[in-house]
C-alpha cells in the first residue's frame, strides 16, 4: 500500500513538472527483517532520533507508565494546567495535574491561557520524525495543538511506520470516510527570519514532547 501511495505522489510531481523530470523515491528506513510490520524496533529508534533532531523532547515508556511520564514532563516545563483532547484514555491522564477536556467551545484566547495541550497521534513517520494527527478521538481539533506553548503528544509504537507516504496510506480510510484534516508535526514550531536565524513558536508551540508507548509483543 505504501508503494502505491508513493507512486501516486511521485506521479503528481512529474505531472506538475511537465513530465520531463525524473524524481527518485526516498530511500525506505530498514526494518528488522523483510516485511517487518509497523512498530519494528529500528523504526522506533529512527523516529526517536529524527524527532530529537528537530529539537523535540522524546521519551519511550511502557503502557502503564504513560501518566507518570506526562506528569514528569509537565513538571520539567512548569506546566500545571493542560488542555486535554477528548477521548484520550483515562490511564494516560495524570491525577496530579489539572486537566481540562476541550469541549470545542473555548475561544483562541482561552486556549492560549493553558500551560500546554495533551493529545495522541494517529501515526508517525520514522524517516522524518513526523507526527500525523487526523483529529479524531484522543487528538482534538487543530487549535488545541497550535495555540498552547507546550504540546505533549503520545504515539503508540505500533503506529510508527517508515515514511510519510506510508503514514498517509494508513490514515486514508479515516480521511476519506470521515473527511478529516491531517496535521503533520515535525518538531516544535520554527521558522527563519531574513538572516536565517531560527525563531521558534511563531506558528505553534515552542516546545514539543513526544511520548512513545512501548507495547507488549502479541
Amino acid at each position: 500500500m505504501s508503494e502505491s501511495a508513493r507512486a501516486e505522489i511521485l506521479a503528481g510531481v512529474r505531472r506538475a513538472l511537465g513530465g520531463g523530470a525524473t524524481v527518485e523515491p526516498p530511500q525506505p528506513v530498514a526494518t528488522a527483517s523483510a516485511g517487518g510490520g509497523p512498530g519494528a524496533a529500528p523504526l522506533v529508534e529512527r523516529f526517536c532520533e529524527r524527532a530529537r533532531d528537530y529539537r523535540a523532547g522524546v521519551s519511550s515508556v511502557s503502557a502503564d507508565a504513560v501518566a507518570g511520564e506526562i506528569a514528569s514532563i509537565a513538571a520539567r516545563h512548569g506546566a500545571r494546567r493542560l488542555l486535554l483532547a477528548p477521548g484520550l484514555p483515562a490511564e494516560w491522564r495524570p491525577a496530579e495535574l489539572e486537566l481540562v477536556e476541550d469541549d470545542g467551545r473555548l475561544a483562541a484566547r482561552e486556549i492560549e491561557q493553558f500551560d500546554g495541550a495533551l493529545t495522541g497521534a494517529s501515526a508517525a513517520a520514522a524517516q522524518t520524525g513526523t507526527l500525523a494527527l487526523a483529529h479524531g478521538p484522543g487528538q482534538g481539533r487543530r487549535a488545541l495543538t497550535l495555540l498552547p506553548d507546550l504540546h505533549i503528544c503520545i504515539v503508540p509504537a505500533s503506529r510508527i511506520v517508515s515514511d510519510i507516504p506510508e503514514a498517509i496510506a494508513m490514515l486514508e480510510p479515516i480521511v476519506r470516510g470521515e473527511r478529516r484534516p491531517v496535521t503533520l508535526v515535525s518538531g516544535p514550531s520554527a521558522t527563519s527570519d531574513i538572516e536565517l536565524r531560527r525563531v521558534e513558536g511563531v506558528h505553534g508551540p515552542r516546545k514539543l514532547e513526544v511520548v512513545v508507548v512501548d507495547e507488549p509483543a502479541s
